[in-house]
């Protein structure tokens, strides 16, 4: 009979963080996607009625305020945009439009993880570890529709 061996111990920080700004071993993450990225590529639409990569931030920056405030058992209605779920990119994009955006972002993403990391939200954290994993998971999942979005709007631009 083969020896009895430990479930392997998940870290939701670290894969919170690989999921977004650190580095990883199958390519760009949601931070590295978006790095250099114009206000005016990042408005750009493949097609009517398709996402763009403003939208596709945003709505990340609303999935870690929604799971953080799920997770500390607060209600929701205080994100930073009117709305849910998916945000249209303004009418006319500027770069601080955009900078505001990854700014959001980003800090959505620090208070998501130290949510997380808060010793006192163990128990929380253990509970909800599928929606915790699926933060990362979505951030992954984005960050490949933006690396699409990226070249689709680069073929367009040079043609």
């Amino acid at each position: 009979m083969p020896p009895q061996t430990a479930a392997p111990t998940i870290d939701p920080v670290r894969l919170l963080a690989q999921a977004y700004e650190k580095k990883t071993w199958h390519g760009p993450n949601l931070r590295q996607s978006l790095r250099g990225v114009s206000a005016r590529a990042a408005a750009w639409r493949p097609a009517r009625s398709r996402h763009n990569i403003w939208e596709l931030a945003l709505h990340a920056a609303y999935w870690k305020y929604a799971a953080r405030r799920h997770l500390l058992g607060e209600p929701r209605g205080s994100f930073d945009r009117k709305g849910s779920n998916w945000f249209e990119a303004p009418k006319k994009p500027t770069d601080a439009a955009w900078r505001e955006t990854i700014a959001l972002l980003a800090d959505e993403h620090r208070k998501f993880i130290a949510a997380v990391a808060d010793s006192r939200n163990a128990s929380a954290v253990q509970k909800q570890m599928g929606m915790v994993l699926g933060v990362a998971f979505h951030d992954v999942y984005h960050a490949g529709q933006i690396r699409l979005l990226r070249r689709m709007h680069d073929a367009d631009a040079s043609r």
